[in-house]
């Protein structure tokens, strides 16, 4: 058995859309797909219809899923899980940091890391962690 990848799933307990419109704004992220529990289960509850069951996101070449959850009463959930991206440009690395660090928490500005890249650490409005790094900082 060979694993092919390995895709970060979120459940963002009724807010992928937004997640959706900041990851568009801040990664350039394109949606691939979408579907609401009321697309594929017409006897789900009223409240569950217009609930996002499934997205996916193209963030460069990486793909990024993500569901609303089953209902608003499940408790966020934490972990240490982190969504590490790696960046060819240093500066489209510092433009989209900047953009998820707005409204997020800042865990490690960005600095230029020991191993020769600039690396840096967030976690965005959603509780979701995102490591960042470009290897081709060198000298930024």
């Amino acid at each position: 058995m060979t694993i092919k990848s390995a895709t970060p799933y979120l459940i963002l307990n009724g807010r992928v859309e937004q997640a959706i419109a900041l990851y568009q704004r801040a990664l350039g992220a394109k949606l691939k797909t979408l579907q609401r529990f009321g697309d594929v289960d017409q006897s789900c509850s009223a409240a569950m219809k217009s609930r996002v069951m499934h997205a996916a996101l193209h963030v460069g070449d990486a793909l990024l899923m993500m569901s609303d959850g089953p209902n608003d009463a499940a408790p966020p959930q934490t972990g240490s899980v982190s969504v590490a991206l790696d960046f060819d440009d240093p500066e489209q690395a510092r433009r989209c940091f900047d953009a998820l660090a707005t409204n997020g928490k800042l865990v490690q500005p960005l600095v230029d890391a020991p191993w020769g890249a600039l690396f840096g650490v967030l976690c965005d409005e959603f509780g979701i962690n995102w490591m960042f790094n470009s290897s081709s900082a060198k000298g930024t």
